[in-house]
């Protein structure tokens, strides 16, 4: 019994932090979809770090050769925290284009939404994930050139690893 309560501190340790409308992406998710970038498919993960006090994401998709373009590969890491006066969830997110996104993460219906910081002479970005199913759920990446709407620029579908589809 000493051993299962020493595990179950250990693992509530590691996970230290509650990571609110975001906490149901937490784990490995395969997926696949599209948009602007064309086809693709990819990864990412969602896991405590840091004794729990970040939630780092890593990410990948990778676009086969069409219409003329190369194959391509997008790789990036987003770390997600609590800020420390308003305790509210922030992330920034890096990728290999050189592109560093400071979003405000907030709830949406059936899911979580990240959005963008910046001036408003600046491009704005929205990243939407919806719950579909316990082990499923649907991202959208959006972007708004200044003073415009949200566009869709890729949609895509992701199911948890190990789940059956």
């Amino acid at each position: 019994m000493k051993r299962v309560a020493i595990a179950g501190w250990f693992v509530c340790s590691l996970l230290g932090q509650d990571w609110g409308p975001a906490q149901f992406l937490v784990g490995n998710w395969a997926g696949e979809g599209g948009g602007q970038p064309g086809q693709g498919s990819g990864a990412f993960s969602f896991s405590p770090d840091l004794q729990g006090k970040v939630l780092v994401r890593k990410s990948f998709a990778e676009y086969p050769p069409a219409n003329g373009r190369p194959a391509s590969r997008h790789d990036d890491l987003t770390i997600v925290y609590r800020d420390e006066t308003t305790h509210a969830l922030r992330a920034t997110y890096f990728d290999n284009e050189e592109h560093v996104i400071q979003y405000t993460v907030k709830p949406a219906e059936g899911g979580v939404v990240f959005v963008s910081q910046g001036a408003p002479s600046s491009p704005r970005f929205r990243l939407t994930y919806t719950s579909t199913g316990k082990d499923t759920l649907n991202i959208k990446f959006e972007i708004a050139a200044p003073g415009k709407e949200f566009a869709p620029y890729l949609e895509a579908a992701a199911h948890r690893e190990g789940a059956r589809k």
